[in-house]
Formats: structure tokens, C-alpha cells, sequence
């Protein structure tokens, strides 16, 4: 409970209300990429015209940052400004190199307990990357669901709080990969993502390291006494391949090959296979490689790479800025589309095929029809994305479609 209240107040404080910001000029140190006189009056003359004049009440200051990161990158791009720094490289004390930040977590917070709890529970849920924790916890659904249905004499419903447990674990696993992930993309969030807690000064990397280290030791203490080794195992394996992804010296994440391998191994073999392992176990049955079970294994798995290979278009500008080499970065937003948009093309025809292939295994009609109508709306938003000539609201709106595919995929596997 203390380290939680003291996560709550940090939060709090870099959310106060009413805080007004000091109208002399921040000091270099203050500034990322040690910026030039001329940048630091355009940024002044931003906060001046009431851009950022008071720190929103309700924490969410990611509008302000956005427009105050804008002026930075304009300057920057005018050539009067260096590069920001590696992220590696900066210094991520919160507060200290943010006007917003620095003058809001230079008050004493005043607010009443549960304005804080609602600050943290705000800050918490954005940390947590709330598309990925949809995508977990359908994913876990469906597959238990389908476990269930194919063994619906052996359902025993004192084995719910069991379930509960691992879909807890899961999702403290999730919530370790992506919280430690912002904590090393800190800088280029700043740039990308202004909206993430981190990014926003919302949380701090003290904080943020309070929260993954709690979410990893919660899902492994609660995976390792109720799952056995195997999955324990993999689990932790997860966590591992989620640290190497973001962490240096490997940072994984760099590297494009890399990269997507790790994310279509979590998503689409560690999550399946493992969930499905230890439903049937819990059921007291060994585990078998059923048509379903390989078919919706093989599907996310390409649906992953997928993600893996997409996931960076609306962060182009800040991948490039900071020499990150990514699909995006290496080939450009267009191609990068039309070879997401012809993996998951070629992922639904082989779905059809299937249902054709094996009509014994799937219900023919639900797996055509569905993946079928999935496809065709898959085909017209990548020509909304190519006639809009892939603006930054079109790639964003592009890729969040993705996502919705994804969920729409763990709907329909229970009922194929």
C-alpha cells in the first residue's frame, strides 16, 4: 500500500491543477538537444500566447505537449536546433526537461485523495497501452471458450477463479512488455506518442519502474503456483524476449527481422499455445494440436508480423529523427501498407481454403462468410488509406483498423 500511495502522489504531482507556469526563460539544461536561444524564445512565445498558460485538471496534458513538441520540431527543422538526443543518452527525470512538467511537479499537491486515485487510474490505464490488453484478453477468451466448447462435458465451473488468475497474469505481462517498452522510448514518445503517461509527465520513470517491476513479479508469482513449470517457463520467457525487445544493450526493437519475430512469438505462439496447454490441463486432458488450435496459431502469427511490420507508420517522423531503422523507415509508408494489407489478404483467402479443406474441423459457412466480409473490408481501407495519399491521420486511422481486425479474428474463433 505505500508503494502505491507513493506512485498515486508522483502522479498527482505531475498533474496538478492551476499551476502557472514562470514567465522567464528555461535554462539549457532544461531543454532537449540543448537547444539554441532562437528555439527557447519560440517555444516562450508559444507558452506566452496561452498554449500552455495552466496544466489541464483533469492530468491529461498530452494536447499541450503536442502543441509544444510541435513548435520544437518546427524549430528544429528550421535548422535551429540539434537532434534530439538518443534515448539512451537523455536524462529522464520527468519535470526536469519539460517547462509543463517542471513547473507542475514543482507545486505541492493539494488535491483530494480520490481526484489523485482517479489521476493515477487514468495514467495507469494509457501506461498500460489499452489496444494491447483488448487484444490479450479477447485472445484468452476466445481460446478458453474454445476449449471449453470442444470438452463441454468436463466444465467445472470452481476452475473460473483459476482462469481469472491466469487472465490476470497475462495481462500483468502485457502490461510489463509495453510499460517497460515507453520507459526506453521515452524520448522518442516525447515525439511520437506526447499522449503516453510518461511522455506527458503524467508518470514518472521512477513511477513507471515501480509498475513493471510489480505487474512481472504479480504474473510470475501467480503463473508459477498455479500453472506449473512449462508454462511458467514460457512465461517468463515472454517477459524475457519483451526486455530484449526494449531494453539495451540489444534493444531489439532497432532491428527490423528481429523486431517482428519477437512480436509474432508472443502474440502468436506463446499466448495460443500456452493458453490453450493450460486450459486443457486444468481440465485434467492432455495436450493435443487440434485443426482449430493450428489454424488459429498459424493465423495470428501472421497477423503479428503483420503488426510488427505496421505498428511503426504513424511513428515515422520520430524513428527517423532518431536513426531508428524499422520496415517504415527502410521501404516507406506505402509499401509498408500494401505488403501489410497483402499478408492479411492472403491470411484470410488461406482461411477459406481451409474451411473448404477441412469441412470436418470448421463450420464452413461462419469461417467463408466471416473471413471473407473481414477481407473485403480489409481491401477498401487500404484503398481509403492510398486515395487520403497516406496522411498522417489516414495511417493512424489505417493501423488502429488493423487492430480492429485482430479483435474481430478472437470473436469469430469460438464460433468456426
Amino acid at each position: 500500500m505505500g508503494l502505491l500511495a507513493g506512485i498515486v502522489v508522483d502522479v498527482a504531482q505531475a498533474s496538478t491543477s492551476g499551476v502557472a507556469l514562470r514567465h522567464h526563460a528555461p535554462s539549457a539544461k532544461g531543454l532537449p538537444g540543448s537547444l539554441v536561444p532562437k528555439q527557447r524564445k519560440l517555444e516562450l512565445a508559444a507558452l506566452q500566447q496561452g498554449l500552455h498558460c495552466r496544466v489541464r485538471t483533469d492530468g491529461r496534458v498530452a494536447r499541450e505537449r503536442r502543441e509544444l513538441w510541435s513548435v520544437r520540431s518546427a524549430a528544429a527543422a528550421g535548422g535551429v536546433g540539434g537532434e534530439f538526443p538518443a534515448p539512451e543518452q537523455e536524462e529522464v527525470e520527468l519535470g526536469s526537461r519539460d517547462p509543463v512538467a517542471a513547473a507542475a511537479t514543482s507545486s505541492t499537491s493539494t488535491l483530494p485523495v480520490p481526484q489523485r486515485i482517479a489521476l493515477f487510474y487514468d495514467a495507469f490505464w494509457r501506461f498500460l497501452r489499452p489496444h494491447t490488453i483488448r487484444g490479450t484478453f479477447l485472445g484468452t477468451t476466445a481460446l478458453v471458450t474454445r476449449a471449453l466448447l470442444e470438452n463441454q462435458g468436463l466444465i467445472n465451473w470452481l476452475l473460473l477463479p483459476k482462469a481469472l488468475r491466469g487472465l490476470l497474469a497475462l495481462l500483468c505481462g502485457n502490461g510489463f512488455i509495453v510499460g517497460i517498452n515507453q520507459i526506453y522510448d521515452y524520448g522518442i514518445d516525447r515525439v511520437n506518442k506526447p499522449f503516453l503517461p510518461i511522455a506527458a509527465g503524467d508518470l514518472s520513470v521512477p513511477a513507471a519502474w515501480a509498475l513493471v517491476a510489480g505487474l512481472a513479479s504479480l504474473g510470475v508469482g501467480i503463473v508459477s503456483t498455479n500453472f506449473g513449470p512449462l508454462i511458467t517457463a514460457l512465461y517468463i520467457f515472454g517477459l524475457f524476449l519483451g526486455t530484449i525487445y526494449s531494453v539495451p544493450p540489444l534493444r531489439l526493437k532497432q532491428y527490423p527481422v528481429p523486431a517482428f519475430m519477437i512480436i509474432a512469438t508472443v502474440r502468436g505462439f506463446l499466448l495460443n499455445f500456452g493458453v490453450y496447454y493450460a486450459t486443457r490441463a486444468a481440465l485434467g486432458l492432455s495436450y493435443e494440436w487440434s485443426p482449430s488450435v493450428i489454424f488459429i496459431t498459424l493465423f495470428v502469427t501472421v497477423f503479428a508480423t503483420v503488426i510488427a511490420i505496421t505498428k511503426d507508420l504513424p511513428d515515422i517522423e520520430g524513428d527517423k529523427k532518431f536513426n531508428i531503422s524499422t520496415f517504415a523507415t527502410n521501404l516507406g509508408v506505402r509499401k509498408i501498407s500494401f505488403l501489410g494489407a497483402g499478408l492479411l489478404l492472403a491470411n484470410y483467402v488461406g482461411a477459406i481454403v481451409a474451411a473448404f479443406y477441412l469441412p470436418q474441423a470448421f463450420k464452413t459457412k461462419v469461417m467463408v462468410s466471416g473471413h471473407a466480409v473481414l477481407g473485403l473490408c480489409l481491401v477498401y481501407q487500404t484503398w481509403l488509406l492510398d486515395t487520403k495519399k497516406y496522411s498522417k491521420e489516414a495511417i493512424a486511422n489505417f493501423y488502429r483498423f488493423i487492430w480492429n481486425l485482430f479483435y474481430s479474428e478472437y470473436a469469430l474463433f469460438p464460433f468456426i
